[in-house]
């Protein structure tokens, strides 16, 4: 049940034990994970010096999401998600420990350092629809879930603000394998929020995983509106999340700095997300999603240019916040439209083949963003991106009003 006590609207989903549990736990986790992120990133180019292998690591790191993530959703929509998760976190906790130990042992390399990016990748598969399809049971009240969707994606950069300057100075005083050996603590404390949930069961499916797939497919292909909704979801990540990819080269070799430096970035960037996911956890009304949504996709691509141009770190800073602002509203703004309006049954794989979509063309993009950088340059490769995404917004500008409409009316029908 619900607190009873008054909360303020912008946390409102903190008014449910479950929720309050999942979100502490996943705030110890999701910094982690951060931590982990940035130190393999400054890892491999320290050793190599490659931003095509920044590019090909973040590319196995992804492309399960893509290739396994969306027979995961019918997968975990026929099992005990709480249950899952919890096997899960503690998976994810010894991929972690490997990799500090292969770190620490100097017997990390180009070839293990992928391979362990494919294996983190496969888990994050499930994990992340799992953690995603079990919010709605952490709260009671359906008209508190985009609020839930909002302040957990507030977690994730919160943590992205804070977590990548904490991992430049850990890297400056310790080394990558400290970093990779917090990570594995920290997921101590989602499963340990899990385990003290009160909750009942999550609703299985009913019948194979391809017969559950294919029902999830045939919903999301049978409405123009989510086919639409995916499809900038696609382009948005192929164009603008790429930027992940090249930090470290623009941090090295534009600007001439450390991992203290690259940590500067990536939090600006996560600031900048911070500020757009309490943005989104102020809004109410689903057609209004819609043109912040489009709005921000045209600043995406504004940033991006903007970075790519620029050669000062405070100019620099700026375009990364206004990037991570706008990438955070398009990509979590699409997740509260699609969750709202999927039928709870459905829920599971929806989020799936949101995800697979999300992180697979992130992970296409960020190949692509490295061996494009590699014969062109880094600014080039980012000035590229920028330009393909104006493109699409420009695609994108008439179909907007009836995309609008649209929502409007799935919102106000029962499901």
């Amino acid at each position: 049940m619900p607190d009873a006590r008054p909360w303020p609207a912008a946390i409102r989903a903190l008014r449910h034990r479950n929720f309050r549990l999942y979100f502490a736990g996943q705030a110890v986790s999701t910094l982690g994970s951060w931590l982990q992120q940035v130190a393999l990133a400054w890892l491999i180019y320290r050793l190599t010096g490659s931003a095509a292998l920044l590019g090909i690591t973040t590319f196995a790191s992804l492309l399960p999401q893509l290739l396994v993530g969306p027979l995961a959703g019918a997968w975990i929509d026929r099992h005990d998600k709480r249950r899952l998760l919890i096997g899960v976190q503690g998976l994810l906790g010894l991929q972690a420990i490997a990799l500090a130990a292969l770190t620490a042992s100097d017997l990390i390399g180009p070839t293990l350092i992928v391979a362990m990016a494919a294996l983190l990748g496969v888990l994050n598969a499930f994990d992340t629809p799992l953690r995603q399809s079990l919010l709605s049971q952490f709260v009671s009240g359906k008209e508190d879930l985009p609020n839930a969707l909002a302040l957990n994606a507030m977690l994730f950069n919160s943590s992205r603000f804070v977590g990548p300057p904490l991992a430049g100075l850990l890297l400056g005083f310790t080394n990558e394998a400290a970093c990779f050996a917090l990570n594995a603590l920290s997921y101590l404390g989602l499963a340990a929020g899990l385990l003290v949930i009160r909750m009942a069961p999550t609703p299985r499916a009913a019948g194979s995983t391809g017969d559950v797939f294919r029902e999830g497919l045939a919903y999301v292909a049978g409405k123009p509106s989510i086919r639409l909704m995916m499809l900038s979801v696609l382009v948005v990540n192929l164009t603008a999340s790429s930027y992940a990819v090249l930090l470290p080269v623009f941090a090295k070799d534009i600007f001439n700095g450390d991992a203290r430096t690259l940590g500067w970035l990536w939090g600006a960037a996560g600031l900048g997300s911070l500020l757009g996911t309490l943005f989104l956890a102020n809004r109410h009304a689903l057609p209004s999603l819609v043109r912040s949504i489009m709005a921000c996709a045209l600043a995406g691509g504004a940033g991006l240019l903007a970075f790519a141009a620029s050669q000062q770190l405070a100019l620099s800073l700026l375009a990364m916040a206004v990037l991570g602002f706008a990438i955070t509203n398009c990509n979590v703004g699409t997740n509260i439209l699609l969750q709202s309006l999927a039928p709870e049954r459905l829920r599971g794989r929806v989020v799936s083949l949101y995800t697979s979509t999300r992180f697979g063309f992130d992970a296409i993009g960020g190949l692509l963003a490295g061996v494009l950088a590699e014969h062109v340059g880094a600014p080039a490769a980012m000035a590229c991106a920028g330009v393909l995404l104006l493109g699409y917004c420009a695609w994108l500008l008439p179909r907007q009003r009836l995309l609008g409409r649209d929502i409007a009316a799935s919102s106000e029908s029962p499901r």
